[in-house]
């Protein structure tokens, strides 16, 4: 999501003879930053020089991001930044719907080009469009994602025109330019439009580029479902190609989904769900929040009042917000509730994706409770390093992996410029440091696979480039660093820039206001102008401080509670149902609402309790669907106290020369051995290849292996027979790598080492799992530099840690490449650079898994066996607890909130696809290539050490 340019002050009024009418607008949030507060007395205003620093920084990061794809992976459409090669779809394994987004078009150039211009980089700007111009095909036999298509490269390509006619204007550059882009977009604007080709008028969420849909070599249009946000984010760009291009057939198609998505909204409490059937209009998913599925559909309604002037835009989504902030906000947190009941709370988990709504709220106006939101969110991430995927309701991980989303810095942006409170700038600059220790790596940045680990993922997805530096460029630059007006554009959801302008420019869509056709809008608490400072800020320098203050050590300790909602609507009423995470069995008044809804409490005689429902003695049948519900959530939860035993994954990472700890494996833990979560150091030392390599029969190379970290492959005997036998070698470690040809983390869920089902205790060295394409990381590095030390550890460790006395490169311990620090001494730099925590995309599961003879391998204990098999089961027993955890009763979505995720891996598939006019040859790095790449930046950089010094 992105934000919107915005009123400027107080008041409203006109701006200029563009707007339809005075700016009707309940409260735009980007207020100028100096007339609303004065710094916060004892938060200390940063510094001039310091946000130019900071300002420049982004600007280095944005270029080593740029540059090595570039470099790397172009014409692709991403890099990969760890294998420093290109993502051309065919030509690796599958991701499943991620993929998607990938449509052999450059995804990651056109996704950038509006960026380039607003970090003042114009004659970049002007390569990047002629090779757009010359190399781009849009006729490719692939289906790609309607919405990832939308707004990231029809977006792209009118963003990018959008600020190429506005550089020719001033007459510096483009003065070549012939709105080559706008025809790119009208093509594929056309190439977009058959998958409208249904009766309701929702788009198919899939296209081919050359076939359309529903065509013999299409390969797609058999779908029904689509979710809210996918039908629903298309009005900014469809409209704004309209009034370009003066062709109003785009408006009208994306018009005609909003208004079909509007009329299905649930109507007794305004929310819509997060799927709906694409033919029926029937919700698939009805749960309703504000985060993934349903996101930017909000968003939207109000960047389309702004940008086309029509009030039914602006009524819709003051509906939509009224229901959102009577069901699904609970200060700090925005939790999912049922659209038929929202009253209740359809999962105990929260998405990241939801970081975009403080800064819907600040141009909405309603600034207190952005503030808790974002301060919240800010405290996970102080808590993690990055915003997990998920988190749960106690701010536990729920799914751990972080693909380096821009929601957060979005939000951070526009409350900054919403209160002036410098706050903001030190939390974007918690968010620089965090992606240079964390995430950067020699050939870009790359995604966290694991935040809890410090793991990586070989991907940067475009939007990295299109919104993360947009965002924080913007944080710090002035106004004289802009060689443009910002305020003169709107942001779409991919912080594409649309200019306001176009509001009168080629009408031809009637405006006629269907919103009261459907519900009488009770507008008397909104504002219909924008505000001024002193109503948002009532002459409290202090304002937003103290909404933060109570907050601030939210995530440590339990969320604050208060009154629930069910009571603060009802007064003295009757209560919200029980919950399972509430619920105690030594409570009277417990047991006596379990009664009511027709559940009976056995006590076993091993000290567990047995719950069991029988519908026909509940009170009432909406005591029967509360005691359902209940037991849904109660196995729910027996089934996450289950997965909780599991072990959480283990880290390798690489600490020798070219590495130094910037390369963190994802590992799977053994259940004997030594448990690392109570060694905190790890253990270090450097790799040998063990013989016999599978470690099955007593080590002959017992004199390499003393003192070191044994390699050996998976198979023909138990994992603790191999673990004994190189103890005895004297080995401090091991390391077993999967013989199975190709096996990832990305793809395949990690799994614990078991026993043999004798008495480990014998084993005292450490153990972890890699599989195959891992492991091939360490074995290729052992190739190139026979001496490979690794760090064995519960998670990545600080490099400064790491290397603690020892003297290193100083550019390995400051990523953020300040050469003006060289001059100190390099010790004392040890201290700025941590290495990388890291999250997937829904945090692996970890499963015990028995090596067996012949190389046979059995689950002892699948966790997705102890998940409910029948969620409308009537009976489970639980231990005899006074209190429980979270869980989810959620029927579409069976992951308890507390889980550590369980997501099954994508079938690995290859998919044949045509080749564009490009030459698509992926560019393949062997190691000693990269290693090569790696040397030369070693080089380069000890010389200019030199030199400084």
């Amino acid at each position: 999501m992105s934000g919107a340019a915005g009123c400027q002050g107080g008041g409203g009024g006109e701006r200029g003879p563009r707007w339809r009418r005075p700016w009707r607008l309940l409260a735009l949030g980007l207020l100028s930053a100096s007339s609303v507060l004065a710094a916060a007395p004892g938060a200390g205003a940063m510094s001039k020089e310091e946000k130019r620093r900071l300002g420049n920084q982004v600007l280095e990061m944005f270029d080593h991001a740029y540059s090595n794809y570039m470099e790397h992976a172009y014409p692709a459409d991403e890099l990969m930044p760890l294998t420093c090669r290109g993502r051309v779809r065919g030509q690796e394994p599958s991701r499943g719907d991620v993929d998607d987004a990938l449509g052999k078009f450059s995804l990651t150039l056109i996704d950038t080009l509006d960026t380039l211009v607003v970090l003042n980089k114009t004659k970049e700007f002007e390569e990047a469009v002629k090779k757009v111009i010359k190399d781009v095909n849009l006729d490719n036999d692939i289906v790609v994602s309607v919405f990832e298509t939308n707004i990231r490269v029809l977006g792209g390509l009118l963003g990018g025109h959008s600020v190429a006619i506005m550089l020719k204007e001033k007459g510096e550059h483009m003065q070549w330019y012939n709105g080559e882009l706008l025809h790119m977009a009208k093509e594929l604007g056309y190439k977009l439009l058959p998958a409208f080709n249904t009766t309701s008028g929702l788009p198919y969420p899939r296209v081919n580029l050359k076939f359309g849909v529903r065509h013999p070599e299409a390969r797609t249009g058999t779908e029904t479902d689509t979710c809210t946000a996918c039908a629903g984010t298309l009005i900014l760009e469809f409209a704004a190609l309209s009034r370009f291009t003066g062709t109003s057939i785009f408006e009208e198609y994306a018009r005609k989904a909003l208004d079909f998505i509007w009329e299905k909204r649930q109507r007794s409490s305004n929310l819509v769900g997060v799927t709906i059937n694409i033919h029926t209009g029937d919700w698939v998913r009805k749960d309703s929040g504000v985060g993934a599925g349903i996101d930017s559909y909000y968003e939207y309604l109000l960047k389309a009042y702004v940008l086309l002037g029509d009030d039914s835009f602006l009524e819709r989504f003051n509906t939509h917000y009224d229901a959102i902030m009577r069901y699904i906000s609970q200060p700090p947190l925005l939790l999912d509730v049922h659209i038929h009941k929202p009253m209740l709370n359809a999962r105990t988990w929260m998405d990241s994706l939801l970081a975009f709504f403080p800064g819907l709220q600040v141009l909405k106006g309603d600034i207190r409770p952005a503030i808790e939101t974002h301060e919240m969110l800010y405290q996970v991430i102080k808590k993690h390093n990055f915003l997990p995927e998920a988190f749960t309701t106690d701010f536990r991980v729920h799914w751990a992996q972080h693909p380096l989303r821009p929601e957060f810095a979005e939000s951070t942006y526009f409350l900054y410029k919403a209160t002036g409170d410098p706050y903001y700038l030190e939390v974007g600059k918690t968010l620089i440091e965090n992606l240079n220790k964390y995430a950067r790596v020699p050939c870009g940045f790359a995604a966290m696979k694991d935040v809890r680990t410090g793991s990586h993922e070989d991907r940067m997805d475009s939007f990295f480039l299109a919104e993360m530096f947009k965002y924080l460029y913007l944080l710090f630059a002035d106004k004289e660093d802009m060689i443009f007006d910002i305020e003169d554009y709107i942001f779409t959801t991919e912080a594409h820039l649309l200019p306001l302008w176009l509001s009168t420019t080629n009408q031809t869509i009637s405006k006629k206001n269907t919103t009261t056709e459907y519900t009488e809008l009770d507008d008397s608490n909104f504002d219909w102008t924008c505000p001024n400072t002193q109503i948002l800020f009532p002459n409290d320098p202090m304002f937003a401080q103290s909404i933060r203050e109570p907050l601030k050590n939210v995530v440590d300790k339990s969320c604050p509670r208060g009154i629930s909602r069910a009571e603060e609507s009802l007064g003295s009423g009757p209560k919200p149902p029980l919950r399972a995470r509430d619920f105690m069995a030594s409570n009277p008044e417990h047991l006596e609402i379990l009664k009511k809804m027709g559940v009976s409490l056995i006590h076993l005689k091993d000290g567990r309790v047995q719950l069991v429902q029988h519908a026909v003695q509940a009170a009432s049948s909406l005591d029967a669907e509360d005691g359902l519900r209940f037991m849904q959530e109660m196995i729910e939860l027996s089934s996450q106290q289950q997965k909780e035993q599991q072990l959480p994954p283990r880290a390798v990472q690489i600490v020798s020369h070219p590495f130094f700890g910037r390369v963190v494996l994802t590992a799977g833990p053994a259940q004997f051995g030594m448990d690392l979560s109570k060694h905190k150091s790890g253990t270090r030392g450097f790799v040998v290849t063990i013989k016999p390599y599978n470690g099955c029969s007593e080590i002959t190379n017992s004199e390499a292996v003393k003192e070191k970290i044994a390699l050996m492959q998976r198979g023909q005997c138990m994992f603790a027979e191999k673990a004994r036998n190189i103890q005895k070698a004297g080995a401090i470690g091991g390391i077993v790598i999967d013989d199975n040809e190709g096996s990832s983390s990305d793809t395949a869920p990690l799994f614990q080492m078991a026993g043999d089902g004798k008495n480990t205790d014998d084993i005292t060295i450490p153990m972890l799992f890699l599989f195959n394409k891992e492991g091939n990381i360490i074995l290729d590095a052992i190739r190139e530099y026979e001496a490979v030390e690794v760090l064995l550890s519960d998670k990545a460790k600080d490099r400064a840690t790491i290397f603690k006395g020892k003297t290193i490169p100083n550019y390995i311990i400051d990523s953020n490449l300040e050469m003006e620090n060289m001059d100190q001494k390099l010790s004392e730099n040890d201290s700025h650079k941590q290495n990388s925590e890291e999250a997937s995309s829904a945090s692996q599961d970890v499963a015990a898994v028995s090596e067996e003879p012949e190389g046979e391998s059995s689950d002892v204990t699948d966790p997705d066996s102890l998940s409910p098999a029948h969620a409308d089961s009537d009976s489970v027993s639980i231990s005899d607890q006074d209190s429980y955890t979270p869980g989810t009763d959620e029927a579409s979505t069976p992951e308890p909130a507390c889980m550590q995720g369980d997501n099954q891996p994508q079938e690995q598939k290859t998919e044949t696809e045509s080749n564009s006019k490009v030459n698509w040859d992926n560019k393949v790095q062997p190691m000693e290539s990269i290693l090569a790449d790696w040397n030369e930046d070693i080089e380069a950089f000890e010389m200019m050490e030199k030199d400084e010094l």
